[in-house]
């Protein structure tokens, strides 16, 4: 039985997978040994990558909803709908969802499409995720891909904040075996420290826990610049002829001490003093922060500070610090022609929101089709009505469209909605590379991974071609792959390149990156290639105006007054926030039935002080109320989350009856976005807030 060594895209470990087949069906999946990167490392997600590829509710023919249900029908009715129904202009929108980022074909054809139908109506995933991150990078280093990650191998301090990797297995820091490379920190007699509402399995296997409020992540690395610049622990070295700013950011941190954010973050001033003292001491250090820093209120301060302090502490780009990845491919801050970023260059309609990275907030989207102005969307790979704010409003804004269409292999609880369903491959049937991944990887490494199994049904390129020509008139998918590949070349300074589809955009990439190497070379290497540890790159990799770090960008700093009045404003009594799961993965994978095994995960966590108050015990239902909803769900007492929280689990919610989700429909759970506020966001960037929601508690 033949076995192939395929890289997972299942999250942004990018593992190494072993998959043998036995007659076109999947018979085994393990870590692949060799894997230069994972080194056989392996989370139940990529071992169910059979199952998703086998799952029987998995669409696999175009669906057309005819008198309110969905026939099947041959591919070239599907686009004759599509042709015939989806306008150009700004009355289109688009919704990018997760899995897009793990597919090759959507990474690199979707523009394409979106460019067709001409529309500045464009929404992703990212405005409910890391968007406050990149738009931070963008304005400290120039580009948004500028995302500095933690050189975890020879890092001697962790500072890692909102943040499990232990279960995400990295977020914006491409790392597999994330529990081994902390290990090793601790090994090698370095430290891990964790600030999180939550002791979660990162925190457990920390050295410390720092058990914040949520939502307060900016005032406590507020206090730590404030302390480094106060006891003079300020060390830029190499940096200092690179960055500029750095008196402006000295004296918007005065007011911000330990004593001044104690009672706000529910940390103490001395905890913060003790902290800011062990990471100017720390030979090397990396500050870290993810989805707990991103999807709140400050997201963007919080963001804009992890950075602040890796450079105050002269840990950015060096060995053991925070930088910056060279991926051997489509590396977007590297190469000709960058530009300073900028944002806002046009603002949704009805509220006025910023566009950040081409991309509107899509806790705006409803807001858009409500008012008329959006009458026909298309979604790739998205379920934004359980994974966005205020996620009920938005499946009735949807009813009113006058046309629908989604790129999915599911009927979930956005694609029911939908007119016309086409099918997407499974992660086995299509070649693979992480373009977008492995800009954030913590090493330097590439790995292709040609298609497992033969499929009957179009690869998404030729389906997303296939679309862009029936909004454009223009039915020859060979021509406009033409048209694809030239604008790759000419972007990247290479010539043309034979062949077809994604392999060909990924081989001009790999002629025009740093490594010397072509896809030929990758495929000669099935289990990737190793090009070394990450390396200093400042400054060739800044693209700001002024050509240097520029620490205190009017972008960001304008903010501050904001959080300033945080200091002195009312605590709720309540806040919801998340929490990641190792065998769930947002809401596309809850239909597995491997993951799906033991207990019902969707719980209410809290903690035994506030079940006592509110008279509550283990199992009873309970009722979390928000401005925008409320949801019924079991309660979960644990001393691992602090007073005055309660987290559910993202993703779930699988209870109409109009979808095909069959494995979902028996473990439904409940949908959190229903309590999340759309008029809740991160002020710089339109980010909605995911965690620091305020709620009430009640018993059902």
């Amino acid at each position: 039985m033949p076995t192939h060594h395929v890289t997972c895209p299942l999250c942004e470990a990018t593992c190494g997978l072993s998959v043998t087949v036995d007659d076109g069906a999947v018979t085994s999946v393990r870590g692949d040994a060799l894997d230069v990167f994972s080194r056989g490392y392996l989370c139940p997600k990529g071992a169910s990558i059979g199952s998703l590829h086998g799952d029987p509710d998995r669409v696999r023919a175009p669906l057309v909803k005819r008198g309110g249900r969905f026939v099947e029908v041959a591919w070239d009715e599907a686009f004759a709908e599509i042709a015939a129904r989806l306008p150009r202009g700004d009355a289109a929108a688009v919704y990018l969802g997760n899995p897009g980022v793990h597919n090759l074909s959507t990474s690199l054809y979707a523009r394409a499409l979106i460019k067709a139908l001409d529309t500045k109506n464009v929404y992703s995933a990212s405005s409910v995720d890391q968007a406050p991150k990149q738009f931070a990078a963008g304005y400290l280093f120039g580009d948004p891909m500028s995302v500095p990650v933690p050189d975890l191998d020879r890092t001697d301090f962790l500072l890692l904040l909102g943040a499990n990797p232990l279960v995400s297995n990295g977020s914006l820091m491409t790392s597999p075996d994330t529990r081994g490379r902390l290990r090793a920190i601790r090994a090698r007699g370095g430290r891990v420290v964790v600030v999180d509402p939550m002791r979660s399995r990162t925190a457990e296997s920390a050295d410390q826990h720092l058990a914040i409020r949520p939502g307060t992540d900016a005032l406590l690395l507020f206090a730590l610049v404030h302390v480094l610049f106060a006891e003079d622990l300020v060390k830029l070295g190499a940096l200092a002829p690179h960055v500029a700013g750095v008196d402006a950011v000295r004296a918007l941190a005065v007011p911000f001490s330990p004593e001044a954010v104690a009672p706000a973050t529910g940390l103490s001033a001395e905890a913060i003093r003790g902290l800011a003292a062990d990471l100017a001491a720390a030979p090397t250090a990396a500050v870290y922060g993810r989805i707990g820093t991103t999807a709140q209120r400050f997201g963007s301060l919080a963001s804009w500070l992890v950075d602040v302090l890796n450079v105050l502490t002269g840990n950015l780009d060096r060995p053991g610090g925070a930088m910056f990845p060279l991926a051997a491919a489509g590396q977007a801050n590297a190469g000709r022609g960058r530009r300073p970023f900028r944002h806002g260059r046009w603002h949704s309609r009805v509220r006025g929101l910023p566009e950040v990275m081409g991309e509107l907030p899509a806790a705006t989207l409803a807001d858009e089709i409500e008012a008329g102005g959006v009458r026909a969307l298309v979604t790739l790979s998205g379920n934004p009505c359980v994974s966005t704010p205020n996620a009920d409003r938005l499946a009735e804004a949807l009813r009113g469209l006058d046309f629908m269409v989604s790129l999915d292999i599911y009927v979930n609880e956005t694609t029911r909605h939908a007119d016309v369903i086409l099918p997407g491959t499974s992660p086995l049937e299509r070649p693979h590379y992480d373009i977008a991944l492995y800009q954030f990887a913590v090493r330097n490494v590439a790995n292709w991974s040609d298609a497992v199994l033969e499929t009957p049904l179009p690869q998404e390129w030729e389906t997303l071609l296939r679309m862009t020509g029936a909004v454009v008139g223009m039915s020859d998918v060979d021509a406009l792959d033409d048209v694809v590949a030239a604008q790759v070349a000419s972007r990247f300074g290479v010539p043309v390149a034979e062949g077809r589809g994604p392999a060909r955009l990924v081989d001009m990439m790999l002629r025009a990156g740093p490594y010397d190497v072509r896809l030929a070379d990758l495929r000669a290497h099935p289990h990737g290639i190793d090009f070394g540890p990450l390396k200093p790159r400042v400054p060739e990799v800044l693209a700001t105006e002024s050509g240097r770090i520029e620490l205190a960008p009017p972008a960001l700093t304008a903010d501050v007054p904001r959080l300033l009045a945080e200091l002195t404003a009312p605590v709720p009594p309540m806040v919801l926030i998340g929490r990641r799961q190792l065998r769930s993965n947002n809401s596309w994978m809850h239909n597995i039935a491997p993951l799906m095994g033991g207990a019902n995960r969707c719980t209410a966590q809290l903690n035994p002080t506030d079940a006592e108050r509110l008279g509550l015990t283990p199992g009873d239902p309970c009722v979390v109320r928000s401005r925008t909803g409320k949801v019924t769900v079991p309660i979960e007492i644990t001393d691992a989350i602090r007073p005055g929280v309660v987290s559910i689990p993202h993703g779930w919610g699988h209870t109409h009856p109009d979808t095909h989700t069959t494995v979902a429909a028996e473990h439904p759970g409940v949908n959190s976005n229903i309590l999340a506020d759309e008029l809740l966001i991160d002020a710089p960037s339109g980010t909605a807030v995911l965690n620091g929601i305020p709620v009430e508690v009640t018993r059902a």
